[in-house]
């Protein structure tokens, strides 16, 4: 028996995706214009069905911060915009490997080395990428952890050299819709963002791409991102949420986002990519308060990104184990299994997060 919400239109799209349909973007607007009741109801039986019964967290380094030459409206580390955040340059393959022994010690399974920049390139800067490469194999050699990245744009050679050295998921995010993307972004296109993504596909790595909500765009703009996502075929996808950073552009024009649009959309998302995790990740506890973080768990979110962003400060490892519980779930061991009593008992503020002595892990995006 298939489960059913009482609303007609979500029951008739649940049944579709239980039995192996997937919606397109017909179905998404119209799941967009239902109540946020029957979504959260309907988006979580789909992670039940198709997912493991845990939430997956992932933490991230932010390995090369600020000085991009990239004009996306939402980052603090782009030169076009006056944010007063600290700069450096690569950190170096032992920081990396410091700060993904904490992000272990702390419940991540994932570890994602970000740079903030065009593209880490092979030709251009031959000695970063050697240290990119060496950061990689001290991880996978020395942690429980796999091992993702989000360097920026690939050619086909740099993507079959870090789908060799064990890159489990690529992250490039699509931040938006095609048709809102140039509102945001002026240095390159939507299109160019997929390039990377599909080369990194092809390379034999999973894809994780995802967007940021609240930049502006409508709710037609929200699924058209997450049908182009369908066409990329992503295995993770991120929903940021922006926490605007003083002197960029949607600092100053920021559209506020209630908790109900987050649980929507995180709801929609999983009805359109009932095989992907969908992962809460910057902004959310800017834009959630602490007593609705849970929701969109309940909603059908079955991962999040723990501990600090690129340029901002997130919660304890620890909050975001009880969150997980609140939601009646339990936290992924497949890679890396953790003692949560140990990390709940770290909530308390007296230990380092992750990356405080390293780098803060991107409340802008998880790529930028």
């Amino acid at each position: 028996m298939v489960y059913e919400t009482g609303n007609e239109t979500v029951d008739d799209a649940l049944e579709r995706v239980l039995a192996g349909e997937r919606l397109d973007r017909t179905d998404g607007l119209a799941l967009m214009a239902q109540p946020v009741s029957p979504l959260a109801e309907a988006g979580a039986v789909v992670r039940d069905r198709f997912g493991d019964g845990t939430v997956d967290a992932c933490s991230i380094v932010n390995a090369k911060a600020g000085n991009c030459a990239e004009d996306c409206g939402f980052c603090a580390q782009s030169v076009h915009f006056d944010t007063g955040i600290d700069t450096y340059g690569f950190l170096g393959p032992e920081k990396i490997l410091e700060a993904a022994k904490r992000a272990e010690r702390d419940g991540a399974q994932r570890f994602g080395i970000v740079v903030a920049e065009k593209g880490v390139s092979k030709e251009r800067r031959p000695e970063e990428w050697a240290d990119v490469l060496e950061s990689i194999r001290l991880v996978r050699e020395e942690c429980d952890l796999e091992v993702d990245a989000s360097l920026g744009i690939l050619t086909k050679e740099e993507a079959t050299i870090l789908a060799a050295e064990g890159i489990n998921h690529y992250n490039h995010n699509i931040e938006t819709s095609p048709r809102y993307f140039p509102e945001i972004v002026g240095t390159h296109s939507f299109e160019d963002r997929v390039k990377t993504l599909d080369v990194a596909k092809a390379a034999g790595m999973d894809l994780c791409a995802g967007v940021i909500l609240g930049m502006g765009e409508t709710p037609v703009d929200r699924v058209e991102a997450a049908v182009a996502l369908q066409d990329i075929g992503v295995s993770s996808l991120p929903v940021n949420v922006l926490n605007p950073v003083e002197g960029t552009p949607l600092a100053e024009q920021r559209t506020e986002i209630t908790t109900e649009e987050i649980v929507k959309t995180v709801a929609v998302y999983k009805l359109l990519h009932p095989d992907a995790r969908v992962r809460l990740t910057g902004g959310r506890e800017a834009n959630l308060p602490s007593a609705e973080q849970h929701l969109p768990l309940e909603a059908g979110a079955d991962g999040i990104l723990t501990g600090d962003y690129l340029t901002t400060d997130g919660q304890s490892p620890g909050e975001d184990l009880e969150i997980i519980e609140r939601a009646g779930l339990v936290p992924n061991m497949e890679a890396n299994e953790f003692d949560p009593a140990a990390v709940k008992a770290r909530n308390d503020g007296t230990e380092q997060s992750p990356t405080d002595t390293v780098a803060s892990t991107g409340a802008e995006s998880s790529d930028d």
